[in-house]
């Protein structure tokens, strides 16, 4: 089935090509939400989201780029928008501070899931430590950053998600870098 028949059948909201949705998609929207966000439940939470979004709105889909590029964008923002709503609430402790780095939160309270295939680190604090470092980028890099380093997608495909351009993609990811190296650095030298 191509594409755009299988478009037609969502449009149609018939309940094979819903599953055929969850079959093709389920584990690569889950993958991106539990890089954004780390925990288990709220990652599956936020994945169930995304499916009842995108079947209550594949018909204002116009086709203007792929399925999956459409369905990766609902759950970028699906995350961005848990992680918002969660910073507000001051229930998301990660750096406390640009200048203090202080690490001494409880961790083990919100960090569930850190055998994500796109990091596969064997020391679960050197795991936590990067997640909370990548949570305090400027948003835009976080993106880049979790999309190309975590989930793997190509500068490409990243500047389809978030509508910008390759070189844009390629800027905020050397930012990310730099950003992270500095607050990586900064964490290590205050550990000591």
């Amino acid at each position: 089935m191509s594409e755009t028949e299988f478009i037609t059948q969502l449009k149609n909201q018939t309940r094979a090509s819903y599953n055929k949705l969850l079959d093709d998609f389920q584990q690569k929207v889950f993958a991106t939400c539990i890089s954004f966000v780390p925990n288990r439940e709220d990652a599956e939470d936020i994945a169930q989201e995304v499916f009842v979004e995108v079947f209550n709105s594949i018909c204002n889909f116009k086709g203007q780029s792929r399925l999956s590029t459409w369905i990766y964008k609902i759950t970028t923002n699906k995350c961005l928008e848990f992680i918002r709503k969660r910073n507000t609430k001051k229930r998301f402790a990660f750096l406390q501070s640009l200048s203090g780095y202080n690490f001494e939160i409880d961790k083990t309270k919100y960090f569930t899931e850190m055998s994500h295939p796109g990091i596969v680190l064997e020391n679960k604090e050197t795991s936590e430590t990067l997640f909370y470092a990548i949570n305090q980028l400027p948003e835009a890099q976080k993106i880049v950053f979790t999309l190309h380093k975590v989930d793997g997608k190509n500068y490409q495909e990243i500047s389809e998600i978030i509508e910008k351009s390759v070189s844009s993609v390629e800027s905020l990811m050397f930012r990310a870098k730099k950003n992270l190296q500095r607050l990586l650095e900064n964490f290590y030298k205050n550990d000591n």
